[in-house]
């Protein structure tokens, strides 16, 4: 199922998006897209059965705002330096065990919506990423488990990054990585079950309509299945928690000075495949 969140932005209301496109609305059969909604068997039955008999009713989906397809989000989870091309584009060594950081939950906003760029920011980054979405409880996961089994869905993440704030300024990557609007998500969220393999899909991302990213998931140093565990072992993932599980190679701060960071006016666009494609205008903060 492809599932998504509509409306204004804090009121927008659950959805799905049919097999021919049109767009059903879900809130006379569930409150929202969350985590306990992904947790819940029986409700994500009650969504399916009626997806496939037809009977959700229309929305309009022209000049309707598509908002992030998750809400109440818990934590994000980041994993850094998780691509071979992106490690080598950086001057990066692979790293032994994966990069693990965060993002702030009110970072999240949705595909096509506005991103700012921090005030002082002179080195404001794209990274088109592959978002996994945590439907059980995981806890120290063991080998003979199948951490993918844990995964509810799959979702575009576009995890904007200021280098300077992140790397100069000292400390933690945090400081570049939480910035107001620096997580745009969706538009869907597509359950595990429409995703054969998550190490093969296409990542692509343009910007003022160049293509600078073009990867694919095969790249990753430590697949989902990997990461999804090893995070399980230092904090206990729950529904509704995210994993951005890292960025192929074509940033800008991997490209030849002076780098193509972004301005006040500059747009954005970036797709996976089957999971949908985002838009964003950036302006000034």
């Amino acid at each position: 199922m492809k599932l998504l969140r509509v409306g204004t932005a804090g009121a927008e209301r659950p959805a799905l998006l049919d097999a021919e496109g049109v767009l059903r609305d879900l809130s006379g059969i569930v409150d929202d897209i969350d985590g306990a909604l992904l947790a819940d068997e029986a409700a994500l039955g009650r969504v399916r059965a009626a997806a496939d008999a037809g009977t959700l009713p229309a929305l309009d989906a022209d000049g309707l705002r598509v908002g992030p397809p998750l809400g109440r989000i818990g934590k994000i989870v980041c994993i850094g330096l998780n691509y071979h091309d992106h490690a080598r584009e950086t001057g990066a060594e692979p790293p032994a065990e994966p990069v693990v950081f965060f993002k702030a939950a009110d970072t999240v906003v949705g595909p096509d919506d506005t991103v700012l760029v921090p005030r002082g920011s002179v080195k404001t980054d794209w990274e088109v990423e592959l978002a996994v979405v945590i439907g059980r409880t995981a806890r120290y996961l063991t080998d003979d488990e199948d951490p993918l089994a844990y995964v509810a869905g799959y979702a575009v993440a576009h995890d904007v990054s200021e280098r300077e704030f992140q790397i100069e300024r000292g400390g933690t990557w945090d400081k570049g990585k939480n910035c107001e609007t620096f997580n745009p998500l969706g538009p869907w969220l597509v359950t595990a079950d429409e995703v054969a393999d998550p190490q093969d899909l296409s990542l692509k991302l343009w910007v003022n309509g160049e293509l600078k990213q073009d990867g694919t998931t095969a790249e990753q140093i430590f697949p989902v299945a990997e990461v999804v565990r090893y995070v399980s072992r230092f904090m206990v993932l729950r529904p509704g928690d995210v994993i951005n599980t890292g960025t192929p190679a074509g940033v800008a701060l991997g490209a030849p000075e002076p780098k193509p960071y972004l301005r006040g006016g500059d747009v954005v666009e970036l797709e996976i495949a089957g999971l949908g494609r985002q838009r964003q205008e950036f302006k000034d903060a």
